[in-house]
């Protein structure tokens, strides 16, 4: 089996940002944490304008969380660490300075559509079909819900999370705000991107840095809301029925 990754790559003034799990690009907690900080570390670099986020494969942008991982959770302690994790490279993303575009080549699921909803501009193809599952495993879209609502509204979240199994197609993500532009194709998608990213890195970057202030405009708060998200899904992935959906997912 391939090893997963998260790999930061240089292109010019851009920070091409890469993670891989060989299971449908899911997300244990130590690819959450090196997501986290490559996504800070390139902030805070002088020489970097721009962000690309992006996952490796064609069919699968983003699974969500690792049910091995979150299968192995026995204590609110271990479930708060794990959950935290997204809630981390959300801020991360909220507090960079600069402006983080992503590719979603393909599917999101859970934690992967709120990646997709956290970046500040998501371009994606028509296969980018998402879904919000947690409550399906016995828990619910909590620590990422704020970003889905913040870009989709909260009605079209509330479709979302509480119709948990029920894929909703890249135009309905489109119309809703998800996405901000649809390609028939990778090739298309990666056309589209690099000529969004040619004009940005044109840009004046103070310019960038205050629209990305003001596109957060009210999210200071974050930081003790998602951790207070992270501790509610940490306890309930606990419970008899939890541990019961995710061994019956794992096993599809």
């Amino acid at each position: 089996m391939e090893t997963a990754y998260v790999n930061a790559v240089r292109q010019g003034a851009l920070e091409v940002i890469e993670f891989y799990h060989p299971q449908s690009n899911s997300l244990p907690r130590t690819l959450l944490t090196q997501l986290a900080a490559a996504i800070t570390a390139a902030g805070e670099d002088a020489e970097v304008k721009l962000i690309l986020l992006r996952s490796r494969g064609e069919k699968v942008f983003c699974a969500g969380a690792s049910f091995d991982e979150l299968a192995s959770i026995t204590t609110a302690a271990e479930g708060l660490r794990f959950f935290s994790g997204f809630a981390e490279v959300i801020n991360a993303i909220r507090n960079c300075p600069l402006l983080v575009i992503g590719r979603i080549q393909g599917k999101c699921v859970g934690g992967g559509v709120g990646l997709a909803a956290a970046v500040d501009y998501a371009l994606a193809t028509d296969q980018a079909h998402v879904k919000l599952s947690e409550l399906a495993v016995g828990i619910g879209p909590f620590v990422v819900g704020p970003a889905v609502e913040r870009k989709i509204g909260l009605s079209a979240f509330s479709q979302l999370a509480i119709d948990a199994t029920e894929w909703r197609s890249a135009e309905w993500a489109h119309q809703k705000g998800l996405f901000a532009a649809l390609f028939a194709d990778s090739t298309g998608l990666d056309e589209g991107i690099n000529r969004l990213v040619a004009q940005l890195l044109q840009s004046s970057p103070a310019a960038l840095r205050e629209i990305k202030k003001i596109c957060w405009e009210g999210t200071e708060h974050w930081t003790q809301l998602l951790q207070h998200r992270a501790s509610i899904s940490g306890r309930l992935v606990l419970s008899e029925e939890s541990k019961k959906a995710i061994e019956r997912f794992k096993q599809k």
